[in-house]
């Protein structure tokens, strides 16, 4: 596994695809991208246009069970996801977080890509006797399989950020969840504290364009490498 944070060696003119950028983590993916000065396109794929406009933005609008041949990209951020709840079932759920998301890497391996990072979950397991995680874990393994140069994943815990500003309806139990472990946040391991959204973001793209192989990305890491990124140089 290796790292390289080093924004001074990332090429420039770099093209982005970006599936997800409605999304708590996916808005702060698609931020920080269009104020990169080394990224010259950001193409997201979504079934409805992200509230943000740009020069350097092109928004595709798909039906991601029919995806149509993709262009070729520099790096691909996969950051779709939902709840059993908002989905309506457990199928619906697969059809977002794993359907979804494996269809647009499978498109983006045929259009040349080979460098894809991926908003997971720290229980991520494919053998897993809860269906989040297993779902979640699925995914992981089914892009592990992809003939790919880089594969970053993060992992992270209760995803902290606010959900008004995408007009997404506030999660109660994720409120309740934040509150409480703010409480007890001193004695919780490190790889289970909440985790700001936009420190997965910072931590998801400072990594993938140098990394090598697969990296996972723990809570732990990715509050370290958004908080360091973050800094004023």
């Amino acid at each position: 596994m290796n790292i390289d944070t080093n924004s001074e060696k990332r090429a420039s003119h770099r093209k982005i695809l970006l599936a997800g950028a409605t999304g708590l983590v996916g808005h702060e993916i698609l931020r920080f991208l269009l104020a990169d000065d080394s990224v010259d396109e950001v193409h997201v794929v979504a079934r409805r246009a992200p509230g943000l406009q740009d020069s350097k933005l092109v928004v595709h609008i798909v039906d991601f069970r029919h995806l149509p041949p993709l262009m070729r990209v520099d790096e691909v951020y996969l950051a779709l996801g939902t709840t059993i709840r908002a989905a309506g079932s457990r199928q619906a759920f697969r059809d977002v977080d794993l359907a979804a998301n494996l269809a647009v890497a499978e498109a983006s391996v045929r259009a040349g890509a080979r460098r894809i990072a991926l908003v997971s979950a720290v229980s991520a397991n494919a053998r897993s006797r809860i269906f989040y995680n297993q779902v979640k874990g699925e995914l992981e393994e089914a892009l592990e399989r992809l003939p790919l140069d880089a594969l970053v994943i993060a992992q992270p815990s209760l995803l902290l950020g606010n959900r008004s500003v995408l007009n997404q309806p506030t999660r109660m139990g994720e409120k309740l969840a934040a509150c409480l472990s703010r409480l007890v946040q001193p004695m919780l391991p490190l790889d289970y504290r909440p985790v700001d959204a936009d420190a997965v973001g910072r931590a998801l793209i400072m990594t993938l364009p140098m990394a090598q192989g697969m990296v996972v990305l723990r809570p732990s890491e990715l509050t370290r490498i958004g908080r360091a990124m973050s800094r004023p140089e």
